[in-house]
């Protein structure tokens, strides 16, 4: 088959839904339609498509039952056969978040990649093991499609040796315990975009990169490449995020698991699940939300100032990694729509260059910098299903 004859279909699978989307072809980048199954494992979910093209077909938004990500993947599956005609299809792109030592390049899957992100999982259960069911399942249901993996550690592979070190005993790095960072795709499409909307000497400078979503990370960029990031060995670690804690004292497992009889696996599940926005508000994980209900809640209000007291600390740390600022860019659910948010992030940032114009951040505008701003401060929107599908005709390419 020809890739530029055909189009890619990119995965994006999470703890409690799958995001897809179909581009092409001969990476146009050109987003045919774009989905997401959401709700997995919920009492209620829901089937959701967009179509580039208008028609009621393609355009619908119906409630589902989707007790497991199984059947998700089921009703996926289903759908796109009727939705895609034979040949059409050049290949299925995943996103898989953490590949390990091993993996981080994008890559044709192959069943000695499968099992040994089998033996991965430990480093991310809670997104590797539905990633790998995925794979698994479109392998089943269509043998000769190629599958890809696009790894969110790529963009973060070539940090300096300081940033990826764990100061624990060095015995564990031969087993691949380092920090690794995540929101590759994210931050690669971000650069991208920095450059087509800003200049390439703008892309080249000393950027920091600020994914503000249910899962937030902080990423020091200087010429194009990562210098450091706030997430480490996985996903959890760094700043607060929707149900994630962020950095912890180690001590605090030890602690639990004397005065609380907290097993590992609960401990686990509490710094993920329950924690952040989340288990400050003890009302809601959702910023937007906590953003209605600050003014009479002070734990809304609590959990809103430490997301944004703790991602100007982390703003601060790489501006020290970088020796200085030139960028600053907002991405993410919230970075790209909360503007009090960006806001309280930048608040007393003067004395590294940062100035907000307030009437540009609260419209919403790309730069939302004053004119008398060292640092210029930019909204753009990401795009990890581009990056996978660019990525996706890379590997296609290769192969042909």
């Amino acid at each position: 088959m020809n890739p530029a004859n055909a189009n890619v279909l990119t995965i994006n699978g999470g703890s409690s839904s799958i995001k897809f989307a179909l581009f092409g072809p001969d990476q146009s980048s050109k987003r045919l339609f774009a989905g997401r199954i959401e709700g997995v494992g919920l009492s209620q979910g829901a089937f959701i498509v967009k179509s580039a093209s208008p028609g009621p077909g393609d355009n619908f938004s119906h409630p589902v039952a989707v007790p497991d990500h199984a059947a998700a993947v089921k009703l996926l599956m289903d759908w796109l056969a009727e939705r895609i005609a034979g040949g059409s299809l050049a290949a299925v792109a995943h996103r898989i978040v953490h590949g390990g030592a091993k993996y981080w390049q994008p890559q044709r899957i192959t069943p000695q990649m499968i099992e040994e992100l089998h033996q991965l999982s430990p480093f991310d259960p809670e997104h590797l093991p539905e990633e790998i069911l995925l794979a698994e399942a479109f392998h089943r249901r269509f043998p000769d499609l190629p599958q890809i993996a696009c790894f969110d550690t790529a963009f973060h592979h070539d940090m300096p040796r300081l940033a990826q070190l764990l100061p624990i005993p060095r015995r564990y790095q031969a087993k691949g315990a380092r920090r690794y960072g995540f929101h590759g795709l994210s931050c690669a499409y971000l650069m991208h975009a920095l450059e087509r909307e800003a200049g390439a000497a703008a892309a080249q400078g000393r950027v920091i990169l600020a994914h503000l979503g249910n899962g937030a990370s902080i990423t020091a960029v200087r010429a194009g490449s990562s210098m450091d990031t706030s997430m480490g060995l996985t996903p959890a670690s760094g700043l607060p995020m929707s149900s994630r804690s962020g950095d912890l004292d180690p001590g605090l497992a030890w602690y639990l698991a004397r005065t609380e009889q907290m097993s590992a696996r609960q401990f686990h599940h509490m710094v993920n699940h329950e924690a952040g926005l989340a288990g400050i508000s003890e009302t809601s994980s959702d910023m937007r939300e906590l953003l209605r209900r600050q003014a009479e809640d002070v734990r809304a209000a609590e959990a809103i100032a430490l997301f944004c007291y703790q991602a100007r600390k982390w703003i601060c740390a790489m501006a020290g990694v970088l020796e200085g600022l030139d960028t600053l860019v907002f991405a993410g659910g919230i970075g790209e729509n909360a503007a009090e948010v960006r806001s309280r992030i930048c608040s007393g940032l003067n004395f590294i260059g940062i100035d907000l114009d307030e009437a540009s951040n609260q419209a919403g505008a790309a730069s939302i910098s004053s004119a008398a701003s060292a640092v210029s401060v930019r909204v753009i929107a990401t795009d990890e299903e581009s990056m996978i599908a660019q990525d996706a005709y890379r590997v296609l390419g290769q192969h042909n």
